[in-house]
């Protein structure tokens, strides 16, 4: 556990350069973490890292926010895409190439898990900024080629899931060409081969879909959709009048695809809904936890969960409440109930005074053995990446973190504030992702770029030891250890 050491000199000097020029920069913090290595991608906003491993190499996409930057393997100015980076050894990261049109999220299968792809091949699923959804053929990562168009002309996208076991993909998309009353709704593809994609139906909230009668009881904006077993965990709201829906996937593919309000509600298992002052963001679930302190209960263990995740959205903490991490008991679908959450104390690194958000935005996607059920990690703005003990979901713990160096390339953040404009140069970790290496990527929002850390000391031993109730961990033998 810890105690919040590690903040003081830095506070101070926040507190110090309260008022002062955007140029005031910070060093890095960390505990029980260390970074391995940096890529700047090209100065541009970061938002989602996707990790693959292809032909004996490790290689990461990252989507980017919208933007224009230098690329200096062209010589041209581009619009912000996906940076593609060979991550083999995470202390020397290698930029491979800068992939236009693309947009801020990516998800990759290979042809020899997809049921009818092409053996041999990978595929990128990437959103075109705002307008619509491409795959790639990335099989030689520095010269993808576009093999599919998905969606177009459209005004909203986010964050999609694609399984490659079925090759089903749940892709956040604007409905409103079509009737619907959200620029966030669901598209749901068939892309078992990707090079012939078949459309299955569109989904959301009630209240959301053409010739609704009553309006929605929350936010109807998916902001992404995940996966697990046959569930479906759908969060809504992002940062404010949010919801958890729990879809039936079998009903989702199969049931009628009319949207009607019947035929929204028919796989729908539960809905939590949220406080108006949370989102839902990110909802990751994880089946079958092995509680030994319940056992000897008769529904003890094992237990289902939700990590719910709500996106802080605004600089200085200008916003009602800090958005957290919660932990949802779902053993019992028909009640999904919260049972705790993991947050970060401000008053450990006075992060409202070092401008930028503070709070979470979301946690890792790789269901790895290496991490699954044993730890998360979670996406915090200006107080960088943390690293969550979920062993025991009643009771979360804090066991590391890292929060990155600023460097001359990171943007400041500006609030209002007693009536004066500030700025202040402020880490920004937007998105975290692991890999079964052992490895932790953090994705800088404030163009610092992409850090490569690994867990020591007690984070490390969590990540070492199999998850409670396994006999081992499959990736186990992929971890690296590092001098």
């Amino acid at each position: 556990m810890l105690h919040g050491t590690g903040y003081a000199l830095v506070a101070s000097a926040a507190l110090a350069c309260w008022g002062a020029p955007a140029s005031a920069q910070h060093g890095e913090e960390a505990e029980n973490m260390r970074l391995l290595g940096h890529n700047d991608l090209q100065a541009r906003s970061a938002y989602q890292p996707i990790v693959q491993e292809q032909d004996g190499r490790w290689i990461a996409y990252v989507g980017h926010h919208g933007g224009v930057a230098f690329n200096p393997l062209t010589g041209q100015v581009e619009q912000n895409g996906v940076s593609i980076v060979d991550v083999t050894n995470p202390r020397r990261p290698f930029y491979l190439h800068h992939l236009v049109p693309g947009g801020q999220m990516v998800q990759t299968c290979t042809g020899d898990d997809l049921p009818s792809g092409t053996p041999g091949e990978v595929y990128l699923l990437a959103t075109d900024g705002n307008n619509g959804h491409n795959v790639w053929d990335v099989t030689n990562p520095s010269a993808p080629e576009q093999i599919a168009t998905l969606t177009e002309d459209l005004n909203g996208t986010h964050k999609n899931w694609w399984e490659c076991d079925t090759g089903i993909a749940y892709l956040v998309a604007d409905l409103r060409p079509e009737g619907w009353d959200t620029n966030r709704g669901l598209k749901i593809f068939d892309l078992s081969d990707p090079h012939n994609p078949v459309f299955i139906r569109n989904f959301g909230m009630v209240g959301s879909q053409p010739g609704a009668t009553e309006p929605p009881v929350r936010d109807p904006g998916v902001h992404e959709a995940t996966v697990l077993d046959d569930r479906v965990y759908l969060a809504y709201g992002t940062s404010g009048e949010g919801a958890l829906q729990i879809v039936d996937n079998t009903a989702l593919l199969e049931g009628a695809p009319a949207p009607t309000e019947e035929n929204l509600l028919a796989p729908v298992i539960s809905q939590l809904n949220m406080p108006d002052y949370w989102g839902g963001h990110t909802a990751w679930a994880m089946h079958d936890v092995v509680l030994p302190e319940f056992q000897l209960f008769e529904e003890g263990s094992p237990r289902d969960f939700v990590v719910l995740t709500s996106e802080s959205t605004s600089n200085s903490c200008f916003e009602p409440m800090e958005h957290m991490t919660f932990f949802v008991d779902i053993t019992d679908p028909n009640f999904p109930f919260p049972v705790s959450n993991h947050h970060v104390p401000e008053s450990e690194g006075f992060f409202c005074d070092r401008g930028g958000r503070f709070g979470a935005h979301a946690t890792n996607w790789s269901y790895t053995d290496t991490f699954y059920k044993k730890m998360v990690v979670a996406a915090w703005f200006n107080a960088g990446m943390r690293a969550i003990d979920v062993r025991d979901p009643y009771h979360p713990e804090e066991v590391g973190f890292y929060i990155p160096a600023t460097t001359a390339n990171t943007d400041e953040r500006c609030a209002e504030i007693g009536g004066i404009e500030e700025c202040f140069i402020a880490i920004q970790t937007n998105n975290v992702e692991v890999d079964e290496r052992g490895f932790i990527y953090l994705a800088d929002r404030a163009n610092t770029g992409l850090h490569i850390v690994e867990p020591t000391g007690e984070a490390r031993q969590i990540i070492d030891s199999p998850a409670e109730g396994d006999p081992g961990d499959d990736d186990m033998d992929m971890m690296v250890q590092l001098p």
